[in-house]
């Protein structure tokens, strides 16, 4: 097997530019001082990131999987993450048995 240069150059250069951007932002992070709507905003950014990745799975996928979603979402409304993981796990369980999958 041989590698060739210049694509070996360009996975490293994209390798370090996505190691610099991640970086870079907990750097940055720490530097600002947002208050009030930008420090919502903010704030708002991880579980949106979380809906985006979890809804489309969700609803995708089947009803058990829908289901499960809407029983862990309230379940998360009240319990603390390792209690809330069990529901989600259990409640797709349950509902994909009750499907006959």
């Amino acid at each position: 097997m041989t590698v060739d240069p210049v694509t070996l150059a360009a996975i490293l250069a994209m390798s370090a530019v996505t190691y610099l951007t991640r970086i870079a932002g907990l750097f940055l992070a720490d530097r600002l001082v947002l208050r009030g709507r930008a420090k919502a905003a903010f704030d708002a950014i991880p579980p949106a990131v979380l809906f985006a990745v979890v809804a489309p799975t969700a609803l995708a996928t089947g009803w058990p999987e829908t289901a499960a979603a809407a029983v862990t979402a309230l379940a998360a409304t009240r319990l603390s993450l390792l209690p809330v993981t069990a529901v989600g796990v259990a409640s797709v369980l349950a509902f994909r048995t009750l499907a006959g999958g």
